[in-house]
C-alpha cells in the first residue's frame, strides 16, 4: 500500500474520509492532514475501536479507492 497517495491527495480525499468515518469533524481531518497514524488514532478516538479494527476499516478504504 503506498499511503502516499493519501498524504499528496488530502485536500481532495478529505470528502471521501469524511463519508466512511462521520463522526470526524473538520478539526480532525486538519489535523490528520493525510497522515495515517493520525487518522487511526482519531478514528479510534471518535468510535472506540480496537487498532486491529481500524487498520483493517482503513486498509479496505484504501483498496476500495480508484487510483
Amino acid at each position: 500500500m503506498d499511503w502516499n497517495r493519501v498524504e499528496g491527495n488530502w485536500k481532495q480525499l478529505k470528502g471521501k474520509v469524511k463519508e466512511q468515518w462521520g463522526k470526524l469533524t473538520d478539526d480532525d481531518l486538519n489535523v490528520i492532514d493525510g497522515r495515517r497514524d493520525q487518522l487511526e488514532g482519531k478514528i479510534q478516538e471518535r468510535y472506540g475501536y480496537q487498532k486491529d479494527q481500524t487498520r483493517k476499516e482503513i486498509d479496505d478504504w484504501y483498496n476500495r479507492q480508484s487510483w
